[in-house]
C-alpha cells in the first residue's frame, strides 16, 4: 500500500470557521505574538495566555471538519495515509484520520509547566484553565502548545514519515513557517508532490510537481480523483 504523507496548515481548517493566525483578518492582527505565543509572554502575563487559549478552545468546539479533513480520512481506504499538521485543532482526528502528528501541539491538551511529558486532554465540557490549576506534579498547567522559540518535539518523527513517502501533499500552508516548511526538503527525489492552495505559494525547494489552485475541500476532492485514477 502506497504511503501518502500530507502536510497541512491553517488553510485546511479555515473553511471550518477557525480563525487563522496570519493574513489580513488573522489573530496576529489582534494579539501580539510575543504576548500569547512565547515562553516570555507566559512568564510576563500567564493570565492573558490562558485566556487566549480558552477563547481558542471555545471557538474550536463550535467547529466541525470540512471535506478537506474528511476526504483525507477517506483516503485511508486506499493508501497508508499519514498527516503532519501545523494546526493545533483536532479536526483531522474528528474526521477520522488515524495517523496524525501535531508539530505545534494540541489546543485541547494541557501540560505541566515543569514537565513537558506530563500532559492530558481537557474534556469538552470543562475546557478552561486558570491560574492555580495544577498538574499532578504540583506545577501550573500551561497550554500544550509549541510556542515560538521552543523546540518542536515531533519534528524527527515527521521527517521519518516524509522520507518514506510515495506521494507527498501540501494543503493550506504558506510554506513560510519553519521548521515545518523544511519538511519538503526531505521528500525523496522522484516522489510526486501535490500542493493545494487557492493562493500562490512559494516552493522553496522546487519539489512541487502538481498545483491544485483551490480551497482545501475542493482541492482534496480533485486530489482524491487523481490518486484513485492512477
Amino acid at each position: 500500500m502506497k504511503k501518502v504523507v500530507i502536510l497541512t496548515g491553517a488553510g485546511i481548517s479555515a473553511e471550518s470557521g477557525l480563525a487563522v493566525f496570519r493574513g489580513s483578518n488573522g489573530l496576529w492582527g489582534k494579539y501580539r505574538v510575543e504576548d500569547v505565543a512565547t515562553i516570555e509572554g507566559w512568564y510576563r502575563n500567564p493570565e492573558l495566555v490562558l485566556q487566549f487559549y480558552n477563547e481558542r478552545r471555545k471557538e474550536l468546539l463550535k467547529c466541525s471538519p470540512n471535506y478537506g479533513h474528511i476526504g483525507l480520512a477517506e483516503l485511508e481506504k486506499y493508501f497508508d495515509v499519514r498527516v503532519i499538521t501545523q494546526n493545533v485543532d483536532d479536526l483531522h482526528e474528528k474526521a477520522g484520520s488515524s495517523n496524525v502528528i501535531h508539530l505545534h501541539g494540541r489546543l485541547m491538551w494541557v501540560r505541566s509547566e515543569r514537565n513537558e511529558n506530563l500532559r492530558f486532554e481537557l474534556p469538552s465540557d470543562n475546557y478552561e484553565t486558570r491560574m492555580g490549576d495544577k498538574a499532578p506534579d504540583g506545577a501550573q498547567l500551561r497550554p500544550d502548545i509549541v510556542w515560538f522559540g521552543e523546540a518542536v518535539p515531533m519534528l524527527d518523527a515527521a521527517i521519518d514519515w516524509v522520507e518514506e513517502a510515495d506521494i507527498f501533499v501540501v494543503i493550506g500552508t504558506s510554506l513560510n513557517v519553519y521548521p515545518a516548511a523544511g519538511l519538503l526538503h526531505y521528500v525523496p527525489n522522484g516522489v510526486p508532490v501535490y500542493l493545494i492552495d487557492p493562493n500562490p505559494v512559494n516552493d522553496p525547494y522546487g519539489k512541487v510537481t502538481t498545483y491544485i489552485n483551490s480551497v482545501a475541500s475542493e482541492g482534496v476532492k480533485q486530489l482524491k480523483e487523481i490518486l484513485l485514477d492512477e
